[in-house]
């Protein structure tokens, strides 16, 4: 396949065309449409996101890794992206940095879960 297939058409219809080999699990394929686009409409959040998910699952975790920093840089309440850092920094090994974000994901989502104990509340006395 040659490189032009990949810059072919507006920005709409490569973000459709991005989608689809997403869908179809073809994730290297996916990071080199939205490469392109993300360069070139570099304050969209959810090109970038799905890049970092492309990435995310092609084992390309450094990759990923950066474009989800990018992605709260631009957006530090966005959810997913702190999850997906999360993630991606505990398949790194990275645990203890790993924590940092899923609890924050957490907390954005409030999803405390049953790991976290109901405050009682205290007598004033």
């Amino acid at each position: 396949m040659n490189d032009t297939y990949y810059e072919f058409g507006t920005p709409a219809d490569r973000w459709d065309r991005a989608q689809l080999f997403f869908e179809a699990k073809e994730y290297l394929t996916a990071a080199r449409i939205l490469g392109g686009l993300v360069q070139e409409v570099p304050e969209q959040v959810a090109p970038r996101l799905l890049l970092a998910r492309a990435y995310y699952h092609s084992a390309r975790l450094a990759k990923a890794e950066t474009e989800l920093r990018e992605v709260l840089e631009r957006d530090p309440v966005e959810d997913y992206a702190r999850l997906m850092l999360g993630r991606t920094l505990e398949r790194q090994g990275r645990h203890t940095e790993a924590a940092t974000h899923l609890r924050m994901a957490q907390a954005m989502t409030e999803d405390l879960g049953p790991e976290l104990p109901a405050r009682e509340p205290q007598s004033e006395g």
